[in-house]
């Protein structure tokens, strides 16, 4: 009998999230995760929590919900990419947050989205990953973990922002392309999920605490010196492609205020607010 999607994999190897368990250990932590909801299978976790977001005095979802699906087949990364993968392979989450803090310094939240992602996966599974500006997670080798997607609704107080994360956590070296790599892949065992996830939803709740506490002051909070020690860039020659598809090539000197990357080319500094970096080498 040809195997299937669904039959593929065995429970032990790919078992399905336990929401009532999430939840559970997630009251006991305290308050800020409202709902978390896992679905089969969506099209987008963060299409769906944005459409459901709103005026939270009109009924919109509040800050703290939580959306994890099993499967995602219309995922998309920065620049309108396509991110796939296999059923019950991945950590697919998505989180809606209304950050009372200064409109520029959102652009910190992919960044510490990064940070919190790396600290539950060194503390769950021992591996040790670095961040690359302003969205992907690395392992040691360079190769990519996980890829977040930050995006935002209207302005005013109550805006919405809703953060996704798609970490590759037990797909194998054949359903990955060239330049991915997974948790199982890294530590040649089986990880569970759960752990992971509730790491991440843990770490990330701590850091955005503090972060808007200080109103997204990216130093007060610690989050500018964590990131930088986690960082994959910052010292890094790079090579990034501008939104109007030029490129430009300097050495990625460090991130500023606002949560942009500052490159020193041949122009001299210039602060990016997005583009798609490649790392040349270690300046």
């Amino acid at each position: 009998m040809p195997d299937t999607p669904s039959s593929r994999w065995s429970d032990l190897t790919r078992p399905g999230l336990d929401a009532a368990a999430l939840q559970s250990a997630l009251t006991r932590d305290g308050g800020f995760w409202r709902t978390i909801e896992v679905v089969e299978e969506i099209g987008s976790t963060n299409a769906e929590l944005s459409a459901r977001a709103g005026d939270p005095d009109d009924g919109g979802a509040p800050e703290g919900a939580v959306l994890v699906a099993e499967h995602q087949v219309t995922g998309r990364g920065r620049l309108d990419r396509v991110w796939t993968s296999p059923p019950r392979a991945g950590m697919t989450v998505s989180v809606l947050l209304r950050p009372d803090v200064p409109a520029a310094r959102r652009g910190w939240l992919p960044l510490l989205t990064g940070v919190a992602l790396a600290e539950a996966v060194r503390e769950v599974t021992g591996v040790l990953a670095s961040v690359k500006w302003p969205n992907d997670l690395l392992a040691a080798d360079g190769r990519k973990l996980a890829g977040i997607l930050a995006e935002s609704g209207s302005s005013g107080r109550a805006a919405a922002v809703v953060v996704g994360v798609g970490l590759n956590v037990s797909t194998t070296a054949e359903e990955l392309p060239d330049t991915g790599t997974s948790l199982s892949v890294v530590t040649g065992g089986v990880v569970d999920r759960a752990p992971v996830l509730l790491g991440f939803l843990r770490a990330f709740e701590r850091r955005y605490r503090r972060w808007v506490e200080t109103l997204g002051d990216p130093v007060a909070s610690g989050l500018a010196q964590d990131y930088l020690l986690h960082s994959a860039t910052v010292g890094t020659e790079v090579a990034v492609t501008l939104p109007d598809g030029s490129i430009l090539e300097g050495t990625a000197e460090a991130v500023d205020w606002d949560g942009r990357l500052v490159v020193a080319g041949r122009a001299g500094r210039v602060a990016l607010a997005s583009g798609d970096v490649r790392h040349v080498r270690r300046a």
